[in-house]
């Protein structure tokens, strides 16, 4: 069991009409590819950290601006997320996704929410405020960024009555101390759920993890035999990649693992592998198998700075005050954003509660099942079954930090 959450907020200060180009890829494999083109280039710039981000609550934010992006700005937008909000047909397809993973009411806990806030005086535009209202039911709250201390603490109570969790991910917007700042764009993404198989508390014991510099540790590690989702992959290259499912209560969120199946092999030639050509392919060719299964519990937090990562997705101009557009927002004063924060957590235990400070030391049986021991660096990622939705993806290089 984990929980799960995730904070991306674009502030945007005191800002510039172009068609975007129309893409013709199945909107189902639109925020696959984002997510993982995404992710390759946190991980290069993360590099050898232990690392977990929420695509979803990113996809969403810059799918926000993008209905009030003009000109250059709305046509990188365009080109990185791969769809243009002002196509109908690509909105209805991409508007659902998000009902579900909002309104999600079967077994897992799964929240995705936005906010728009606004400094008092602003004026925005009508139609805007009506695209804001049908992505993931948007809300619009007026603030007053000159009261950074009140500013943040209004966000901050928002992101924990969205996400419902007392120990949210609430951010210390030092940005805002800024008086021109005019809009704050903030997205949550939360998750919450029980295994579908729980790791029973009994088996958990000290175990053997050796991280990317080869630096032994023994950490608490989970044990689970049971009847999963189990591949094994040959890359391009001849290395060889383990595939787990583990899914939650429902079966409608499940948690990936992809291992490295021999130890020479580095973290990062799996993530290379990772695609959204690759992966569907890896997870539909899963096959039933009883697996001996290893997991360290494991807790990551990240505050990431997307401004360091989307310029390489081709988003440039909307952090430029000379180029950035966003009059479809508001015509009043020269939009552009001046922070792009991520934040996000993910917590693996037995069944969700928080690690104990003792360990059980038990004898395990020995078993003939074939055996999926994470016990090096080692990638994940939670994806929606129904929508393809990779909700959050990340790697673990160290337990213990």
């Amino acid at each position: 069991m984990l929980s799960l959450s995730a904070t991306t907020v674009l502030l945007s200060l005191c800002s510039l009409n172009v068609r975007g180009c129309e893409h013709n890829k199945d909107p189902k494999n639109l925020r696959t590819e984002f997510a993982l083109t995404l992710y390759k280039h946190l991980a290069e710039f993360e590099n050898k950290t232990n690392l977990v981000v929420s695509p979803a609550s990113i996809f969403l934010s810059l799918g926000l601006l993008q209905f009030g992006a003009q000109g250059n700005t709305f046509a990188q937008l365009t080109r990185a997320l791969g769809y243009n909000t002002h196509d109908q047909d690509v909105h209805n397809s991409l508007y659902p996704v998000d009902k579900e993973v909002a309104n999600s009411t079967q077994g897992p806990v799964v929240q995705l929410a936005s906010a728009l806030f606004v400094q008092d005086g602003i004026h925005l535009s009508p139609q805007f405020i009506q695209y804001a209202a049908l992505w993931a039911n948007n809300t619009v709250q007026q603030t007053n960024f000159s009261q950074p201390n009140r500013t943040a603490a209004q966000i901050n109570e928002w992101i924990t009555t969205s996400t419902g969790d007392g120990e949210a991910n609430c951010l210390s917007l030092d940005a805002i101390d800024a008086t021109l700042n005019q809009i704050a764009v903030v997205s949550t993404m939360y998750f919450k759920s029980t295994w579908q198989r729980r790791f029973p508390f009994a088996n958990t014991q000290l175990l053997s993890f050796t991280t990317s510099e080869g630096v032994l540790l023994k950490v608490p590690t989970m044990y689970l035999s049971a009847e999963v989702n189990y591949g094994e992959f040959l890359t391009d290259s001849l290395e060889r990649i383990s595939v787990i499912e583990l899914p939650y209560v429902g079966e409608t969120v499940s948690m990936f693992v992809m291992l490295p199946s021999d130890r020479r092999t580095s973290l990062a030639q799996v993530e290379m592998q990772l695609s959204a050509q690759t992966f569907p392919l890896w997870s539909s060719t899963l096959r039933r198998t009883k697996m001996a299964i290893f997991l360290p519990r494991f807790r990551i937090q990240n505050h990431l700075d997307l401004k360091m990562v989307l310029p390489a997705l081709g988003i440039t101009d909307m952090f430029d005050p000379t180029q950035a557009n966003f009059k479809g927002i508001s015509e009043q004063g020269s939009l552009y954003i001046s922070e792009a924060i991520h934040k996000a957590k993910i917590e693996v235990a037995e069944n969700g509660t928080s690690a104990s400070g003792t360990t059980a030391m038990v004898l395990l049986k020995r078993s003939r099942a074939p055996v999926f021991k994470a016990d090096r660096p080692f990638q994940f990622l939670l994806r929606q079954a129904s929508t393809g939705s990779i909700l959050f993806i990340g790697r673990l290089m160290n337990p213990m930090e």
